[in-house]
């Protein structure tokens, strides 16, 4: 690939995607000209366009005949989830222009900077943008490409400086391998991605692979309980980096910090669940292993407001709590339904689920009836399918019949309003990782207006 330095023009084929824009975005604070398709415009890409970016939603390679794109100065740029038999690609390729994969991209912007990786098959995005946040409220000369929308910075990429770079370490085709971490964690190693790699084996040796790429083993960052070689990171219980003596004041977790040579205390959290409170030291770990001043770091912590979608709260009244998260896999939505458990340990509480993937469907439908059997009404939508084809018996009603809770039911898009409508839980969650926030507003407002 070229140095960035040397690319004018950049061509991302899947713009709206959450780490693609955030790439265009740095490509675009550099000066580059960007171009990009998507398939449908969203929220997100009207921004893009706003912030000067050229997009179409036609994969006709016509769209193209006015851009003066040549294949000497322009770097194309995919994401993994574009269908094999897009037009555009084809075009590109047959036009020898350089196409490369998003990973690669960000591999050689990150590859001269302090880069801090974070891994993991949850936790990813969390605990990116509350690294990403506690660098750049501390003054530290950070760039974070985020996966979420973090709510401080209303955006998925934070610029306070080049000299670290925070990314999220996607293991989804073995991305993560494009990068050259200083610093790095694993968050999580459940199984996933099976379309991909086959068997939980792979997967696990799939991360040991990344977790070599880590120089000094003293800046690897693992739970505790995986079996990788670094400095165990845990939640009132022994490890490296532990968060100790954690109680809950007013809907905050208060604790201590731990770490190898020092104890921060009375530090102050306000995200929900135990998970989330993993992530923070986590991400507090790996701030001070990059050198930012302690004194900074309680205040930086407690500003943190969230990820949107990762329990973000809708609506919050006496009467009805509406909360919208992105938990797709059945490990998320226990962590989901701790969390607001803790919060709300006598209320009745709905679930409407989006399931993502047949392919994760079938894999985890024992895991998924399990998890959503913990609720007290569930509501289960369609699959969305994301780049997979229909798969026979793999559907919404065939993971329905093997939900163990007596109240539960398919729902149509349709239905939605309706449906939350008539539930008398108080504690409504709105939850997957498709579509389902599209509906998110419309529900808001309706119920909004009701109450």
């Amino acid at each position: 690939m070229k140095p960035f330095a040397n690319i004018t023009q950049l061509y991302f084929v899947g713009i709206g995607g959450i780490g693609m824009s955030a790439l265009a975005r740095y490509a675009n604070k550099f000066n580059k000209t960007i171009y990009g398709y998507d398939k449908t415009p969203s929220e997100l890409t009207e921004q893009l366009i706003a912030e000067g970016m050229i997009i179409t939603f036609d994969d006709h390679p016509e769209v193209l005949a006015d851009y003066k794109l040549s294949k000497e100065n322009t770097l194309v740029v995919y994401t993994p989830a574009i269908p094999k038999d897009s037009r555009l690609m084809d075009y590109f390729r047959t036009h020898d222009f350089e196409v490369v994969k998003r990973a690669k991209l960000l591999g050689e912007i990150t590859k001269d900077s302090t880069c801090i990786a974070v891994a993991g098959t949850h936790g990813k995005t969390t605990t990116s943008a509350i690294l990403g946040h506690l660098l750049a409220a501390s003054g530290m000369p950070v760039t974070a490409f985020l996966g979420g929308i973090a709510e401080n910075y209303q955006s998925n990429f934070i610029y306070n400086g080049d000299a670290i770079t925070v990314v999220e370490a996607d293991e989804f085709d073995r991305s993560f391998m494009q990068l050259h971490p200083t610093i790095a964690c694993v968050t999580s190693m459940d199984a996933d991605h099976l379309d991909i790699y086959g068997a939980a084996s792979e997967l696990e040796k799939s991360f040991k692979d990344f977790a070599d790429l880590v120089p000094n083993r003293e800046h690897l960052l693992v739970k505790k309980g995986l079996p990788l070689n670094g400095k165990e990171v845990g939640v009132n219980e022994t490890a490296d980096y532990e968060a100790q003596d954690v109680r809950i004041e007013d809907g905050a977790y208060i604790f201590n910090l731990k770490t190898p040579n020092e104890v921060l205390y009375n530090l102050k959290f306000l995200l929900p669940g135990h998970h989330n409170l993993q992530n923070a030291v986590t991400a507090l770990g790996m701030a001070i292993i990059a050198g930012t001043p302690l004194p900074g770091l309680p205040k930086a912590l407690l500003s943190f407001k969230g990820v949107q979608r990762r329990f973000s709260y809708r609506i919050k009244t006496e009467d009805l709590v509406l909360i919208d998260d992105y938990a797709h896999h059945p490990t998320e939505i226990n962590a989901l339904y701790q969390a607001v458990t803790e919060m709300y340990p006598n209320e009745e509480k709905l679930i409407v689920f989006q399931p993502h993937l047949f392919s994760r469907t079938r894999d985890f439908a024992e895991a998924f009836a399990a998890s959503l059997s913990q609720f007290d009404e569930v509501l289960l939508m369609d699959i969305y399918p994301a780049r997979e084809l229909p798969m026979d018996g793999v559907n919404s009603l065939w993971l329905l019949k093997q939900i163990s809770n007596p109240k539960k039911a398919l729902v149509r898009r349709e239905e939605l309003i309706e449906k939350i409508d008539r539930s008398s839980c108080k504690i409504k969650l709105m939850v997957g990782a498709g579509d389902i926030g599209t509906e998110v507003m419309k529900i808001t407002k309706y119920l909004s207006h009701e109450n």
